[in-house]
């Protein structure tokens, strides 16, 4: 069986949960106190992290990596394209994410530590902000990030959308097409299945 080590409020370690309920597959979660990690995190992960996946000899970390693993381990639903095309632009988008939105992600999750000022925190804000909008136009005609399916994408992006208010970030009114597209992401019972106690409160 998989097991996934988990942090209640980390949004890398939601994308996980997310895939894992959408496959309705057998698994266990253990739970990762963020600020208090057990040994083995360690020693499974160099860089300390969660999430990690395990199975058997096993042991995987970053999110992508774990998810699209998931994917090809248990390909019912897919969530990468089949076509090797479209699942190259596929990665190259969830690439740019992490460089132009999770970036900032993180650094807005290390508020509490303190180790950013307040114009760094604002920065990351705008940062994440603009970016969104110009995703928005996608959500004028799609369902989804790649059209009318859901895929990898949409669960990639999920978490940050979940958080908008958690992190302070006010979406302009000409991103309402993308808070619909949010809002139907977070409809989907993986999702609502997914979302951990702390998760919940996240949101107004």
């Amino acid at each position: 069986m998989m097991v996934l080590y988990s942090g209640t409020t980390c949004p890398f370690s939601q994308r996980c949960r997310f895939v894992l309920f959408e496959k309705g597959m057998d698994f266990e979660i253990r739970d990762v106190d963020l600020y208090n990690k057990p040994e083995d995190i360690s020693i499974m992960n160099p860089y300390a992290q969660v999430p990690i996946l395990v199975e058997r000899d096993l042991i995987l970390y970053e999110s992508n990596i774990i998810n699209e693993y998931i994917d090809e381990r248990f390909p019912h639903p897919q969530l990468m394209p089949a076509d090797p095309v479209m699942r190259a632009r596929a990665r190259l988008f969830l690439f740019n994410f992490e460089r132009e939105l999770f970036f900032h992600v993180q650094q807005l999750e290390r508020r509490d530590q303190q180790r950013d000022s307040a114009k760094i925190l604002e920065q990351s804000r705008v940062q994440i902000r603009d970016r969104l909008t110009q995703l928005t136009p996608i959500f004028v005609k799609n369902k989804h990030m790649l059209g009318d399916d859901f895929s990898m994408l949409d669960v990639a992006i999920a978490p940050l959308l979940w958080r908008l208010d958690h992190y302070g970030i006010e979406m302009p009114k000409t991103a309402a097409p993308l808070l619909r597209y949010a809002e139907r992401l977070f409809s989907r019972p993986a999702f609502i299945e997914a979302l951990t106690p702390s998760e919940k409160v996240m949101r107004r």
